[in-house]
Formats: structure tokens, sequence, C-alpha cells
């Protein structure tokens, strides 16, 4: 034990100030955190101990995120052997969607942790774990088709523009993750819109046109088109159960909703993430999409006659909203303030849903833009607060 410990001591001192490394201590510092736990101890009282701290934090959201990566694997080997008219078999319908996921997830952490270390060894700071939940899902919200060199760009974008100008992990205004998926979005439209997802798995073989076609929303959105009202376009071919358990095209970890809930509960639980912004985000969008249901009339088509529970079982409303909606930093810190951002993300998603038939899901652009005003929310919040005070206290 004297010997190894002797070793850790004098490899570490090359690293440390005036040794030979000195320059690249944040990238040693990073591993060395990562694999062992901190030998740093206070001395003098006051002692706070708590079991959490911001690398624990991001384990736990990886752990809520392992059900929706898992399902997300299988589900392009079963998508993948359906388009070619196969039946599904576990063990090969994993083997395919690890082939697929697998290179995505390495592209993500091995770019993105490129860009952290550079900036830490810039700026000559410690390494933040905050890129061990974005790393992971970066490659959960993009088609399992989307290009590898257009993901690098992507999360070069993301961590650059979205994370590092702002000052690194805690300082970003907006989620990186959703800031990689918007720069897909507006930058190559064709490959992250949703249409034909799982073509290229086929080869250029010919499939049956229900696997190549438009995600569930896309064909709600175009269901005005075919005079159908949007529920019926998407039960000709997805029913409620496979949307629930996510036997359907899309985003590799949106598609299951069982998945999703099942992170959920353990984010909640914990307390890393606020059921207040999920509830109501969940408030605003059903709140909003029964409202359009009762004025859309008993004659209309098209996405105002999708009911709730069709928008909260379609595209990447509730993945959005659990794990990137209740990111800490981009999201509120007051309590009313918590309630506000999520009921109008909610709001957000079902108008640009109903709306705008071009882009179909909504739930990116409600997060980032209320990301943008949540100081703002809470400065309100607190402005209201304290006003209600003096009030109270005036009395």
């Amino acid at each position: 034990m004297t010997s190894k410990k002797n070793l850790g001591e004098k490899i570490r001192s090359l690293w440390e100030e005036g040794g030979r490394f000195h320059k690249y201590w944040p990238l040693f510092e990073a591993f060395d955190t990562f694999l062992f736990s901190l030998g740093t101890r206070t001395s003098r009282a006051p002692h706070v101990r708590d079991s959490l701290d911001l690398k624990r934090v991001m384990t736990i959201v990886i752990y809520a995120l392992v059900p929706a990566t898992c399902f997300g694997i299988y589900n392009i080997g079963v998508q993948s052997r359906m388009a070619h008219g196969l039946e599904p078999d576990f063990l090969l319908s994993v083997w395919t969607g690890l082939l697929v996921f697998v290179p995505l997830l390495i592209i993500s952490y091995g770019v993105g942790m490129f860009w952290e270390i550079v900036f830490s060894v810039i700026r000559r700071e410690e390494v933040s774990e905050g890129y061990l939940v974005t790393g992971l899902l970066i490659p959960l919200i993009v088609p399992p088709t989307i290009p590898w060199w257009q993901l690098v760009v992507a999360i070069t974008f993301a961590v650059i523009l979205g994370k590092e100008v702002f000052g690194g992990t805690g300082m970003n205004v907006v989620n990186p993750a959703l800031a990689a998926r918007a720069f897909l979005f507006f930058a190559y439209p064709a490959q992250i819109s949703g249409d034909g997802v799982w073509f290229k798995l086929v080869k250029g073989r010919a499939v049956v046109d229900a696997f190549t076609g438009a995600t569930p929303l896309a064909l709600g959105a175009a269901s005005k088109d075919m005079g159908l009202t949007a529920a019926d376009a998407i039960t000709r071919q997805y029913s409620f159960m496979d949307s629930f358990l996510g036997f359907i095209p899309g985003s590799i970890g949106e598609t299951s909703k069982l998945a999703i809930l099942i992170g959920a509960a353990l984010l909640i639980y914990s307390g890393v993430a606020s059921w207040k912004i999920m509830v109501g985000c969940l408030a605003g969008l059903c709140g909003t999409t029964w409202i359009m249901n009762l004025l859309a009339g008993p004659d209309s088509t098209g996405m105002t006659t999708l009911s709730p529970l069709h928008h909260l079982l379609l595209g990447g409303f509730l993945f959005g909203v659990v794990f990137m909606a209740t990111d800490p930093v981009s999201s509120p810190e007051t309590s009313s303030g918590k309630w506000v951002y999520g009921i109008l993300i909610g709001v957000m998603t079902a108008t640009i849903r109903v709306i705008n038939p071009a882009y179909p899901e909504g739930t990116m652009l409600a997060i980032l833009l209320l990301n943008v005003f949540a100081p703002l929310i809470d400065y309100v919040a607190l402005r209201i607060n304290i006003r209600s005070r003096r009030l109270r206290y005036a009395q």
C-alpha cells in the first residue's frame, strides 16, 4: 500500500506546480478526480457534510438516462429489421443498435471533452464534470442516421459557442445539448427533420413505406392535406401502445415514454431535478392543446385536433421536459419561477406544433427560448415576492 501511495504521489508531482507537465494539470486532474475521491479535507470548523457534488449529480442523471438509452439502442435494431421485412430478434436488434449508437457516443465524448480540456488548459482551470451528461444527451437527441461529420461540427458549436464563451460549466445561458440539436436543425434540416429517419439503415433496398416515411408527429402535421384528423393519420401506423413503449421512428432516446418516466422518477426521488418544472410543462401542454381541441370544432382536420395524450406520447416533449428543461443551470431558481417557466414551455410547444406544420416538434425551440428568459423570470418572481412582503409588513 505504501509503495502504491508513493508511486501515486510521484506521478502527481509531475503535474503539480513546478512539475514537468504542470501546463497540462487540468488533464491529469480530470482523470484523477473521475477515478478517485478527492483527497482534500477541511481542517477547521464548520464542517458541512453532503453526499452530493457535481460529479455525483451528473452520475445520477446518467443513471436516469440508462433506460432510455438501452431501449433506444434496441429500437434502432427493431426499426432496421422491420424496414428489411424481417421479424424482430432481440440479440440481433441490440447488436445493430450498438453498431449505430456506440460511434455516435464516442464522437460525442471525444469531441466534447477535447474542447473542454483545451479551454481548461488555456484558462488554467480544472476540467469540470458538466460534460458527462451533455456527452450522453447529444447522441440521444439526434436521429441514428446523422452523418458523423455533422455531429462533430454541432458538438464543436455547442461546446464553444453555447458554453465556453460564457465561462464554462455553470455559466451557460442555454442547454448545450439543445444548442447542438438547434445547430443541426437550422444548418442541416434534411438530416434532422425526422423524415426518412430510418432510410439509411436499409442501404438502398426496397422497404415498406411505413418504416421509411415520416415520424408520427410529421404524419400529424401532414394530416390536414390528407383531409384527416391528426390522430387518424397517426394511428393508421402507430398505436398508443407503440408510442408509449417506443416502437416508433424518432431520435434515439426520445421514443420510449416508459423509459423516460422511469428516469424522471429517479431524478425526482433523488431531488436532482425539479418536479415543479416537469408538472408545469405537462400542465401547459395539456391545457393549451385542450383549448385548441375545443376551438377546432367537430369537422376540423390537422394538428388542432390532436389530443393532449397524443402530444405527450409523440416526439421529444417528455424527454426534453425531464432531462433538459430541468437543467439547474439554465432554468429558474425561484419556486414560482419554476412553475411559470414550465407552463410557458408547455404552452409554446403546443403552439409551435399546431401553428407551424413545417416544424411539428416545438420542444427544442420552446426550451431554448425559455432558457434565455429564465433570469428575467427569476427577477420578476423576486420583485413580486419582495413587494408582497412589504405590503404585509406595512399592514
